[in-house]
């Protein structure tokens, strides 16, 4: 019983990175491909943490550190790349009609720490 939660597990994880992937093919902008591929990816990787811990419970203390990594870096990381994004003018597609940060950044008058 516990191979096939572990098997479906891993196999939801597996869904959800492929959907991760395709996010970044078919996205129209940057902005909208770096939010699709790390909500999914984060969500992918844990579901693949799961299945692992089922599948080997002496492993679980290891693989919850990592999962503790993935949870930490990667929006972190996506935040930089956005931030870096918008610094470097980075187009949005042309149905984005609300730019918040550039908002901000007039009405203080000054670029906005991150």
């Amino acid at each position: 019983m516990t191979d096939i939660i572990g098997s479906l597990l891993v196999l939801a994880g597996a869904i959800f990175l492929f959907s991760a992937g395709l996010g970044l093919i078919r996205m129209p902008d940057a902005y909208t491909r770096i939010q699709a591929g790390t909500k999914a990816s984060t969500l992918g990787n844990l579901l693949v943490l799961a299945g692992l811990a089922v599948y080997h419970p002496g492993w679980t203390f290891k693989l919850l550190l990592i999962g503790y990594f993935v949870l930490l870096s990667n929006p972190i990381s996506s935040h930089a790349l956005s931030r870096a994004a918008h610094a470097l003018r980075t187009p949005f597609v042309t149905s984005t009609t609300v730019d918040a940060l550039a908002e901000e950044e007039e009405k203080h008058g000054k670029r906005i720490p991150s």
